[in-house]
């Protein structure tokens, strides 16, 4: 079973060991193998920042003693744009097809309607089709497609941009 609950300053070690297994067993994830160089003092800089930040917030899956998945929240930093909302998400491999993202983004969601967000958005590549789904499911819509965004194994890959209006 697991547990999805909001970030704290002692799952700093944790959350890194998370993103740092996410960068290593996927290509989906924006960082590849081996490219995090964040310190865990680093990230217990940023999670502190984030707590701090009343339109920013970290959902965290956990099972057990270990963190499987993650939402990192990232609200606009400006008036005109504090009500967006910027979504990453990343599932343990071991661990998707369990429900934890449908759980994360309600957490998120509920989060979000409290802060008066008005929409979150997100990109995701165009052959992420387990991805494409969840997100689907959680009510997301593709809004378009950006070109050659990222280059995975020395072959540029499409995103879509997909949004929901709360």
């Amino acid at each position: 079973m697991y547990k999805v609950r909001s970030i704290t300053l002692e799952d700093a070690a944790p959350y890194l060991d998370l993103c740092r297994r996410l960068d290593d067993e996927t290509s989906f994830m924006l960082y590849e193998p081996g490219e995090r160089t964040t310190t865990v003092d680093e990230q217990r800089q940023q999670i502190e920042s984030i707590l701090k930040t009343d339109n920013q917030m970290i959902f965290v899956a956990e099972t057990g003693d270990q963190l499987v998945g993650h939402l990192q929240a990232i609200g606009g930093r400006f008036q005109r744009n504090r009500r967006m909302v910027y979504l990453v998400v990343g599932i343990v491999q071991e661990f998707s097809g369990k429900r934890i993202g449908t759980a994360l983004f309600r957490a998120m969601e509920d989060w979000a309607r409290k802060i008066g967000a008005h929409r979150l958005e997100l990109t995701v590549m165009t052959h992420n089709t387990a991805a494409i789904a969840l997100y689907r499911k959680m009510g997301f819509q593709i809004e378009g497609t950006t070109r050659d965004t990222l280059c995975i194994d020395g072959k540029y890959v499409d995103e879509y941009m997909m949004a929901k209006l709360i």
